[in-house]
């Protein structure tokens, strides 16, 4: 099968099934978020893309458009979906781009999705490339081959300033979540992410959240490490 059959197929397959959720957020009510409540999300498989890329995978013109707002005031999921093809040709379809665009493309993966497609995914922060593998990804108008920008993202803690003031760290350091709960357990090494603007929120991969149960657990708490 030539890579003209493989796009037709997988646009195909695109356009008939409808993609998967991107987030699951939890909120017990027993945490220790002061003055702000903690939330900790767990983020599916996703996308971002460049306006450039975005008009390849969906045509001259193309814009993103909101499927639903996401925790984070501005963010959104969005209706686009893409197919992501791994160097074993394994697929991944309906992986969903989240808006607005930036200025990379970067697909956000969990370690079981790396073992699957045959990809090796270091733990990076947002925008943090170098030395990363590629994939191709298919839309149905066409498709982008990255040659780096496959990441499995680091798990993290976006906090105002006010939050930075509550636990008593700054950007860029290091805590542990823990989790209470029938699958509690304690993450550590979750890495501060300052913005002015943001909500307390804490972001973990699937394979992160199915490991604690996430929707099981009773307590979430911070711990400045």
């Amino acid at each position: 099968m030539n890579r003209t059959e493989v796009e037709s197929l997988v646009r195909q397959i695109l356009q008939s099934q409808m993609g998967e959720q991107v987030s699951q957020q939890h909120k017990p009510s027993s945490h220790n978020g002061g003055p702000n409540p903690l939330v900790v999300n767990v983020s599916a498989r996703h996308i971002h893309v460049t306006q450039e890329d975005l008009e390849k995978l969906f045509g001259p013109g193309s814009q993103l458009t909101k499927l639903k707002d996401l925790y984070q005031d501005g963010e959104f999921a969005s209706e686009q979906l893409v197919n992501i093809i791994g160097p074993r040709n394994r697929m991944i379809p309906n992986v969903r781009i989240l808006g607005p665009t930036r200025n990379y493309t970067q697909v956000e993966l969990s370690y079981t999705d790396g073992i699957y497609l045959g990809l090796k995914l270091p733990l990076r922060t947002s925008g943090d490339h170098a030395g990363t593998d590629g994939c191709v990804l298919v839309g149905p108008h066409g498709a982008v081959t990255l040659e780096q920008g496959v990441v499995r993202a680091e798990r993290h803690v976006h906090m105002s300033p006010a939050d930075l003031k509550h636990f008593g760290v700054v950007d860029g350091n290091y805590m542990q979540l823990k989790i209470d709960g029938p699958c509690g357990l304690v993450f550590d090494n979750l890495k501060v992410r300052e913005h002015p603007k943001v909500k307390l929120e804490v972001h973990i991969d699937t394979d992160e959240g199915n490991a604690c149960d996430l929707g099981s657990a009773t307590r979430m708490e911070l711990i400045k490490k």
